[in-house]
């Protein structure tokens, strides 16, 4: 009597799937008796290990909630864009991230700032980051509905924790009061421990006009900007890349 089924049962109780995997795959190969236990073990626990980071990783995504699921080797890096393929790569390294620095990407609109953001954040999920996206217009509704539900603080708590947050169409919309002490204690929760990146189409110029109160405007700068990688992508909208085929018959797609 063979004990290989009732083992591949007891590794899946205990949580061992990729152990179990591996060991129920090894049928399959005729000359596994050839090797040794210890080879066949090390077969076993490499698979585990590949599984746990598998399952890190789509974790870390999943509590994410990217806008979009991009790939750092998809963005745009053709002369002209603003960004060179061996900044990205030195971002994509995730250095900046594990150091507590901040991003701002900087653009006009179509620019590929959420793509990059997206991109640059997928990265970091890989390499088991904590993660979260957020448009600042939904988060600040967001942390309005929270104060009325009564979980304010839990939210607050999850912005300042996570390894990267990032805030995309900052600007977009000017903040409330609660709107701009919320943003001055994010912020402040995060100086110098945890990272931010920020994409925008208004310069940093003009972000205290955005924030509205002049000292936490001052105070929000300082602790973002300062601190901070900056990347202005240029070029032509990325969006219009992505027009559809004509219909036939003649050219029927949008106007750019």
């Amino acid at each position: 009597m063979t004990l290989r089924q009732p083992n591949i049962d007891r590794l899946l109780q205990l949580g061992l799937s990729g152990m179990a995997e591996a060991l129920e795959e090894q049928r399959d190969i005729a000359d596994v008796d050839q090797l040794g236990f210890d080879d066949r073990l090390a077969l076993m626990i490499e698979r585990e290990a590949e599984h746990r980071d598998h399952k890190s990783y789509l974790g870390h995504l999943r509590q994410a909630q990217l806008r979009i699921r991009a790939d750092i080797q998809d963005v745009d890096c053709r002369a002209g864009r603003g960004i060179a393929r061996t900044t990205l790569t030195q971002l994509a390294a995730g250095d900046w991230i594990r150091q507590g620095h901040n991003l701002v990407l900087g653009g006009p609109t179509g620019s590929g700032k959420t793509f990059v953001a997206c991109a640059l954040a997928h990265q970091a999920c890989r390499q088991h980051q904590s993660v979260l996206y957020r448009r600042v217009p939904e988060l600040v509704a967001a942390l309005t509905r929270a104060r009325d539900k009564g979980t304010h603080e839990r939210l607050m708590g999850r912005l300042g924790k996570v390894s990267l947050l990032v805030l995309d169409d900052w600007g977009l919309q000017g903040f409330s009061a609660e709107g701009r002490r919320d943003l001055l204690e994010i912020v402040e929760a995060r100086h110098g421990r945890k990272s931010i990146l920020v994409a925008s189409q208004i310069p940093v110029e003009r972000w205290p006009k955005v924030i509205g109160e002049p000292t936490i405007a001052d105070a929000v700068l300082d602790r973002i900007v300062h601190n901070a990688y900056r990347i202005e992508l240029t070029g032509e909208s990325q969006r219009k890349r992505n027009k559809p085929p004509p219909l036939d018959g003649g050219d029927n797609r949008a106007p750019a």
